[in-house]
């Protein structure tokens, strides 16, 4: 029996004797090496020692404000005795976390463990108690780093979730449950890479989960999954149920190590995230987008709109670009282009790869800084007002500065620019046309989009409004009934 035949018999000896699924680190031991029960046992215990002190468990307080009080103690008041409910109570959660820097007391876990918390208690492996403030949040992400004032701290050894393969063994190590349960390791493969949209967390924007069946319990958020080189290669975040049980069924999610020290470093240097972004609406490409811009197969994400004054317009990308690429990665959907573009740093040049016309075209664009949420808040809000105006009018209007506007041979320097018209309208009956532009509604000036909005503002359906429009260099009076 030769030595690479002598390897895969110890191999099968073990499996059939039940040592449990073959592990092989990374990279897989030569074909002439031995491989005993021993030294797979060894893979694992290694792995889970080198980890486990840097592993913390984490308890947070929070008020919870009830959201429903029975009218029979309003009459009797918040003093009735036993029967009367507090309007509000204190709720303790449970959770873990990594010390991710020893000397500075810095550790990660998830927002969601800590959001809204009062107190913030953290215990080490060696049962010291510690109280803890937050650093900062990224609700986006789910990461936070809060810090505690102590030495003698064990920090993790950082991996590169990059490097992570599918069906490689990970430990996931945390307090599910209980703080009698703290530092539970359980072991599992990668099951998947890249998930996402996988989970109901309207907050969360950034989506790229490591996929595994280690078990992870309630208690777990904010742990560690590491290799079995006990390398930090994520932060253990969410489960997936079959919405009965609270508890693991085999399909739990990570967030990767790349993603989460990316959060970590802006938390730490500016107390929030700083993102790149590049100023459009987007969508996946479907089978049936595929086959209608005949491209090979569904990848990619297709530009649905480009908002004005941002990176994409200036640079030249359009409504209708296929991105496929960005720099030498290839965009498989929406949420990982997002993903992509996010982990860039405003500032910094992409050559955006696009498919436009069944030809691709590289463009290059200086990434922006993403808007706070309020700003996006506010453009969404924009967004659904014009569209409640739109419905009420039977047309769309733009900025007379807009991109939308350059299709057009516009003279006026004041209004708003109609682009777009519903064919079976009043506005259509009445004789406006894509191209007029709206200058006056009654007797108010309009100068841009927020007077064309205030003026509609005050007007219910069935009334009827005298616009002035500017056509070429022809004035034009139009009666319209809104809906």
């Amino acid at each position: 029996m030769n030595k690479r035949q002598t390897w895969i018999f110890s191999v099968l000896f073990f499996l059939l004797l039940g040592a449990g699924n073959l592990v092989i680190a990374a990279p897989p031991a030569a074909a002439g090496d031995d491989i005993n029960a021993r030294q797979i046992n060894d893979l694992f215990i290694l792995a889970s020692s080198k980890a486990n002190p840097s592993v913390v468990t984490i308890a947070s307080e929070r008020v919870v404000q009830r959201s429903f009080r029975h009218p029979f103690f309003d009459f009797w008041g918040d003093d009735f005795g036993p029967f009367g409910p507090a309007p509000e109570s204190r709720s303790r959660v449970l959770g873990s976390g990594v010390i991710i820097n020893a000397s500075q007391g810095y550790i990660v876990t998830n927002h969601h463990v800590i959001e809204d918390a009062e107190d913030i208690e953290v215990m080490l492996i060696d049962r010291r108690e510690l109280s803890a403030k937050v650093v900062g949040t990224d609700p986006s992400s789910d990461i936070a780093v809060i810090k505690v004032e102590i030495d003698n701290l064990q920090q993790a050894q950082v991996g590169n979730s990059d490097d992570l393969r599918i069906g490689e063994w990970v430990l996931a190590i945390g307090s599910p449950f209980s703080p009698n349960l703290d530092h539970t390791v359980t072991a599992g493969i990668v099951s998947a890479k890249s998930r996402s949209d996988v989970l109901s967390l309207s907050s969360r924007r950034y989506e790229d989960f490591i996929q595994t069946d280690a078990a992870i319990n309630p208690g777990n958020s904010g742990g560690a999954l590491v290799n079995l080189n006990g390398e930090l290669v994520g932060i253990n975040t969410a489960i997936a149920t079959n919405g009965f049980s609270r508890s693991s069924a085999g399909v739990g999610f990570a967030i990767p190590i790349n993603l989460v020290m990316r959060v970590v470093d802006d938390l730490i240097e500016y107390g929030k995230v700083t993102r790149a972004y590049l100023g459009v609406l987007i969508q996946d490409v479907d089978a049936s987008l595929a086959k209608a811009l005949d491209m090979k197969s569904p990848e990619g994400a297709i530009v649905n709109e480009v908002h004005s004054d941002t990176p994409a317009e200036k640079a030249g990308i359009k409504e209708g670009d296929v991105i496929i690429r960005v720099d030498d990665i290839a965009i498989r959907d929406n949420s990982h282009l997002r993903n992509v573009i996010s982990s860039s740093r405003p500032g910094d040049r992409r050559k955006v790869v696009v498919i436009r016309d069944g030809k691709e075209k590289t463009i290059t664009v200086k990434l922006g800084e993403l808007p706070s949420e309020e700003t996006l808040a506010a453009r969404d809000n924009d967004r659904d007002e014009d569209e409640t105006v739109q419905s009420r009018t039977g047309f769309a209007v733009a900025e007379l500065d807009s991109r939308e506007a350059q299709q057009f041979d516009v003279r006026a320097e004041e209004g708003v620019l109609v682009t777009r018209i519903n064919p079976r309208s009043k506005a259509a009956r009445g004789g406006v046309q894509p191209g007029d532009v709206v200058v006056k509604i009654d007797d108010v000036k309009i100068s841009d989009l927020s007077d064309y909005r205030r003026a509609l503002k005050d007007y219910k359906e069935g009334d009827t409004v005298l616009l002035r429009i500017v056509r070429g260099e022809v004035f034009l009076y139009v009666g319209l009934e809104l809906s």
